[in-house]
């Protein structure tokens, strides 16, 4: 893994995702390195190639120091807008333990008496370190979650915490009063050949304490296809043709319906009204000075 320390210049960046205003970004890059992740993208902000992903993070050693700086130039009414951490990496990765820079962030919109919405998103347990800071903000936690099943979680999430271990975190967080989430999403596409799979996942988020969820289909350019190929060499023809086909609107259309069956079995809160799948989204989640 290589580390690189960087200064950034800012660090809360105006957000075009659909429910945040500002997104925060403390570190460019991501050492879990998810094959199927969009955000590789952002390598071409640190002139490093797709291939790269996974190996490499930029710190932006400045980013507490950023936020109470912004933030204290921000007008009263600004301090009501939407915060997210992160959307084009994971903001308790492992330097987080070391760099703290999320901790940083969080802190500093304590200190500015932040009354604005913060949500968080991860696959770490190392959030947990932050509990009281996050209770005190009344911040909005999200794990994301992919599967139940450990093994497709490390084949496809690589160095990622085992998603077993993201249902505890949910389950904890619960129990200390943080209100949170799950991301679904990608909804791996096989699901819609094997629905008990589906119906595992959503079950065991429900059993978590977790009510409200977030859902997105899968994206699939060529550069993620390629990753994936791996993985799926000597699956089924069915279920390597659902991959193949994952941007048609018919198997939208059939997983949607499965989703829409599911949440209301389980009693889940479907955020947005519907699941996402717009790549005008997904290429605006981020700027150039977002990522660097």
């Amino acid at each position: 893994m290589n580390i690189f320390e960087v200064q950034a210049k800012s660090i809360f960046v105006r957000s075009r995702l659909p429910d945040a205003d500002y997104v925060a970004n403390p570190y460019t890059g991501c050492q879990f390195g998810c094959l199927y992740c969009y955000a590789t993208f952002t390598g071409r902000f640190v002139h490093q190639p797709r291939e790269e992903w996974g190996k490499y993070v930029y710190v932006k050693t400045n980013a507490a120091e950023l936020a109470r700086a912004q933030l204290a130039k921000w007008p009263e009414s600004r301090k009501g807008a939407t915060i997210f951490l992160s959307s084009v990496t994971d903001p308790y990765q492992g330097i987080e333990k070391k760099y703290r820079l999320s901790r940083g962030i969080l802190e500093a919109l304590r200190d500015a008496a932040y009354y604005g919405k913060i949500s968080i998103l991860t696959k770490s347990p190392l959030i947990l370190r932050d509990i009281e800071l996050l209770r005190d903000l009344k911040a909005d936690v999200g794990l994301t979650i992919t599967t139940t099943d450990d093994r497709v979680s490390r084949f496809l999430e690589v160095t990622a915490p085992l998603v077993s271990r993201r249902l505890d975190t949910l389950r904890e967080l619960n129990a200390q009063g943080v209100r949170t989430y799950a991301f679904i999403g990608p909804v791996l596409p096989h699901f819609r050949c094997q629905p008990e799979l589906l119906d595992d996942l959503f079950r065991s988020i429900a059993e978590t304490g977790t009510q409200d969820i977030y859902v997105e289909h899968i994206h699939l350019p060529t550069y993620v296809r390629g990753r994936l190929q791996p993985v799926l060499h000597g699956q089924p023809e069915s279920v390597q043709a659902l991959y193949r086909g994952a941007a048609s609107p018919a198997h939208r259309a059939e997983l949607e319906g499965m989703i829409d069956a599911l949440v209301s079995k389980y009693h889940l809160r479907l955020r947005l009204g519907q699941a996402i799948y717009h790549e005008e989204w997904i290429k605006n989640s981020t700027s150039p000075a977002d990522a660097r």
